[in-house]
């Protein structure tokens, strides 16, 4: 009975979560395609011929529309409208900083690979002795740095994720002296967070052999391998 338990077991960890993918994936898919295919005329809308809705149909017109847009504001007319647009948006009080604050986030995450979280690490927080992952942002000279510096010690903005979702949490500003960095990715610690810890992610520690070579071992898999035998 144990065995038959362990092998469910198995079975479960292997289907699960290409289960939930797809689930995630064909909903996703079906979102667009009930914003999209409403607005499409029926000459263009395959569902009208089709005994069966197409799914995917929308996602692929919106990414159709998507780079259309993208191409027409590159010009010089696509530019003119869309600063246009802009300014309509910033007379509206409560409209104008939502727009702000999703423009700047769009093209943090998209445009600007260097103003995005580069490091994982830990600080000391909520109180001595307890450590908390955060994802570190690249050293800024703001108005919050020209303050607080100190010689030699620069303040950085951290973010603090939260279990089990790690888009909401908390922006702090900690001296670089007090971050303690690692070296796993942005994603290996998403998914530490994600998991409430459930899911390490890999890492290798360095072992120095009695020669003073040293040894590289990974700790979720044990292998070992001679750093000494490195070109």
């Amino acid at each position: 009975m144990t065995r038959v338990r362990n092998y469910f077991l198995t079975g479960l960890i292997v289907c699960a979560p290409v289960a939930i993918t797809i689930y995630i994936v064909w909903s996703f898919i079906g979102w667009v395609d009930s914003w999209v295919k409403p607005y499409l005329p029926d000459a263009y809308n395959p569902d009208h011929y089709l005994p069966f809705a197409l799914p995917g149909f929308g996602l692929i017109v919106a990414l159709i529309v998507i780079t259309l847009i993208g191409f027409l504001t590159a010009n010089f007319i696509g530019r003119t409208i869309v600063g246009y647009g802009e300014r309509v948006l910033a007379r509206m009080p409560l409209v104008r900083g939502i727009y702000k604050t999703l423009k700047q986030l769009f093209e943090t995450a998209l445009s600007n690979k260097n103003e995005m979280f580069r490091t994982v690490g830990l600080v000391e927080y909520p109180r001595k002795g307890v450590w908390s992952l955060v994802f570190v942002a690249g050293e800024k000279d703001t108005e919050i740095n020209a303050v607080l510096d100190r010689p030699g010690d620069p303040l950085i903005g951290v973010f603090m994720p939260c279990t089990p979702n790690p888009t909401t949490g908390f922006l702090m500003y900690v001296y670089k002296s007090e971050i303690v960095p690692l070296e796993m990715t942005i994603e290996d610690g998403a998914k530490l967070i994600v998991s409430a810890g459930l899911v390490a992610p890999a890492y290798k520690r360095r072992v120095k052999k009695a020669d003073g070579s040293l040894l590289e071992v990974s700790l979720s898999n044990p292998t070992v391998k001679d750093m000494s035998k490195r070109a």
